[in-house]
């Protein structure tokens, strides 16, 4: 039934026509909006409105409608089901502060931001189910501290890796492709470790082969595999893995709180030094090519005039009866001259020994000449 209010509720005046179908008692505001194919939310509500219903509309809960519910500071319960949502963005319901129960289910939503649900302080029952969530991370829901019921039935999940420390009472996670391995293994001990109950467990299976029938809670999945198949991956790293991987630890432990409630002050390792380490090592290996290449010939030169040996004795008697041949006159020739020979002292070498064996024929030679 169309109700038209001009009423005065809690000493605040309202002055705009009301235009819903709103059903009003001494503790509640209760407006019915469904089945209107409205594409947003209406603005002649009741801002003291405590329950609001639009589901089955064709609403996507854009910035326009984001602004028009933060003016509904008083609202306890909200039903946006069976709308054309595909994203929850940060901070979508912010303002709803006394917010315990939301329904967002069967629409199609595939994004849900990790603040989507900022500021729902009171929240105690959230319905996601029939969606199109393929990701979760369970820190969207850690804001939510009275939390208590988690419908996430009939949507893409195959993995949800969520914390020992999150708290529900029931959890719905039937009719999701849930694939049983270890990226399963933290649900998996959180649903067996806790008092959480599984609701619909039967619903909630495995889909890898040989593993339909079995419910993710009763599923084979054991710690200790998945540490002995994480091995061979972590020894099988690279040095610039490593390498990252210890820079990042070197940026972790700059942000542990020293002892007296200050910041450890850490060396940290940038990238600066890495490229410093590089162009230190280019410069060093250019030089000693360069260096390499230009002295190699003088080397090579420095060794060939060194190639000789010292004279021995009998060196030297084989040089004079060679030179006594080569002196004597030819048979042939007709000049009755005799030859003369001429030797020029070409070296001189003071009183030390140069280690060679001095060839005292020549010397002799020379005087008889003279």
């Amino acid at each position: 039934m169309k109700l038209y209010w001009l009423v005065i509720w809690a000493g605040t005046p309202f002055l705009n026509p009301v235009t819903a179908d709103c059903n009003i008692t001494s503790q509640t505001v209760a407006c019915e909006e469904s089945g209107k194919n409205l594409f947003n939310i209406s603005l002649n509500l009741f801002q003291n409105i405590t329950k609001l219903s639009l589901k089955n509309n064709n609403i996507t809960l854009e910035d326009h409608d984001k602004e028009i519910l933060g003016c509904f500071i008083n609202l306890t319960e909200l039903h946006l089901n069976e709308n054309n949502i595909t994203v929850l963005n940060n901070n979508s319901f912010y303002n709803l502060k006394k917010l315990t129960t939301l329904d967002i289910s069967n629409n199609r939503i595939s994004t849900v931001h990790k603040a989507a649900f900022a500021g729902l302080n009171q929240l105690s029952v959230l319905n996601l189910s029939y969606n199109m969530i393929a990701q979760l991370d369970s820190d969207t829901f850690t804001s939510l501290e009275n939390l208590s019921v988690l419908n996430l039935q009939h949507n893409f999940l195959k993995y949800f890796h969520i914390k020992s420390s999150f708290r529900l009472i029931k959890i719905v996670l039937a009719e999701n492709p849930w694939i049983c391995s270890c990226d399963l293994l933290d649900l998996h001990i959180w649903l067996t470790a806790s008092n959480v109950i599984l609701e619909n467990e039967n619903n909630t299976r495995c889909t890898l082969p040989n593993m339909e029938k079995i419910s993710i809670k009763m599923a084979p999945i054991q710690p200790a595999d998945c540490k002995i198949k994480k091995t061979p991956l972590e020894n099988t790293s690279t040095p610039a893995v490593n390498l990252r991987s210890s820079a990042l630890t070197v940026l972790t432990l700059n942000n542990i709180t020293g002892n007296n409630g200050t910041h450890a002050e850490l060396p940290l390792v940038g990238k600066s030094w890495t490229f410093l380490a590089g162009v230190l090592g280019f410069v060093l290996g250019t030089t000693f090519l360069i260096f390499t290449a230009v002295k190699c010939p003088a080397w090579y030169h420095y060794l060939i005039s060194y190639r000789h040996r010292r004279l021995e004795e009998n060196d030297s008697e084989m040089f004079e009866q060679e030179f006594s041949a080569d002196m004597s006159p030819s048979p042939s020739s007709t000049s009755s001259e005799e030859p003369t020979v001429i030797f020029k002292k070409v070296h001189a070498f003071g009183d030390e020994e140069d280690g060679f064996i001095e060839d005292k024929y020549i010397d002799i030679y020379v005087n008889e000449k003279h």
